[in-house]
């Protein structure tokens, strides 16, 4: 009798090993392009571009790019290992908060790969699937992958533009806010910002207790509140951004947009801070440098007008004031000017 023998299937270790075809074959069943798309996705991948839907005739859109090395590190200096799954997830949760600042509901995503030869094919596979569980998990049920570009690089970049719809609303921009207005803020500030910090530290990941481990993981998979950005816009929100880049930068750039000075409340401040005190006693941080000017907790800052009752999801932390003779604007805590520092992508 012919001796019986085991056929073993091996993984093929790096993207060159595969065909674009290949890959792509890899990737979109676990985009879920396989099947049927959201409602505003008419055509998805396989032909040269996708078909989407614009029912009221406006579409809302943005983009993002995440490059290795200077928007995330495969190893970090306390040994966590970014995972595709990381990186899918943050691409999907910073674009997706691009749309809800408009007040907007996000409708498709596409998306453009470029991969280094040696890449692991798990790496890419379990990128598309944190992309899908990012869009899921967050909330944006109307929205999918409606398609993308793959190529070859020297290190892995990787671009989402998204598109949303108003429904026939007005965008909420980040001009239209007034003097007397509350500003409130949805989401988080400055957990992100630890996440990062304990990253870059010498402090083992493996060492990290649960109370630490939640900002590392706010940091690698953002949460932003997506439902909040609809809804301040239901409420009467006068302007709106998302807070990429640290709560006085963004804070300056809405007030400069209005014309007018923000004023944040230092008790408000302060409540953030102590959230934040488990990292920063491990690392003998000052917490309320991360709440003034950590990004990328992709939070919501919006103002009201007085009297509105603020959405759920939305705390207030101070106010919008009006300029004096030969002011400009400006972000204060409690009267008195504020260093307007946060994330700029071309001075780090």
């Amino acid at each position: 009798m012919p001796e019986n023998r085991l056929t073993v299937h091996r993984q093929p270790a790096s993207v060159a090993a595969l065909s674009e075809a290949d890959l792509l074959a890899r990737i979109f069943p676990r985009l879920a392009m396989a099947g049927a798309h959201s409602e505003a996705t008419l055509l998805g991948p396989g032909d040269d571009a996708a078909v989407v839907a614009a029912p009221d005739g406006k579409t809302v859109i943005s983009i993002d790019t995440q490059v290795q090395d200077q928007d995330f590190r495969l190893e970090w200096p306390n040994g966590y290992r970014t995972t595709g799954f990381d990186v899918g997830w943050k691409a999907a949760a910073q674009n997706l908060s691009d749309i809800n600042a408009m007040g907007a509901t996000a409708t498709s995503l596409v998306v453009s790969l470029t991969l280094p030869p040696d890449t692991p094919v798990s790496w890419v596979e379990d990128l598309a699937d944190g992309l899908t569980a990012g869009i899921t998990g967050l909330g944006a049920a109307r929205c999918s992958v409606a398609g993308g570009d793959l190529g070859r690089g020297r290190e892995i970049s990787v671009t989402v533009a998204v598109l949303g719809t108003l429904e026939g609303n007005a965008a909420v921009l980040r001009s239209g806010a007034r003097p007397g207005d509350v500003l409130a803020l949805a989401g988080t500030a400055g957990h992100a910002a630890a996440g990062l910090a304990l990253l870059e530290s010498t402090v083992n990941v493996d060492a990290l207790g649960e109370s630490e481990r939640v900002f590392l993981d706010l940091q690698c998979r953002p949460r932003p509140p997506l439902a909040a950005g609809p809804a301040a816009r239901a409420a009467g929100a006068t302007a709106m951004l998302d807070i990429s880049d640290g709560l006085l930068r963004d804070g300056l750039r809405l007030a400069t947009a209005s014309k007018a000075t923000v004023d944040l409340d230092p008790a408000r401040l302060q409540a953030l801070a102590e959230v934040l005190r488990p990292a920063s006693v491990l690392l003998g941080a000052d917490p309320m440098a991360w709440v003034l000017g950590g990004g990328e907790d992709h939070g919501l800052l919006a103002t009201f007008p007085a009297g509105v009752q603020l959405p759920p999801g939305f705390a207030a932390i101070g106010s919008v004031l009006a300029l004096g003779s030969n002011e400009s604007p400006s972000v204060m805590i409690a009267g008195r000017p504020a260093d307007a520092g946060g994330w700029d992508h071309f001075a780090h």
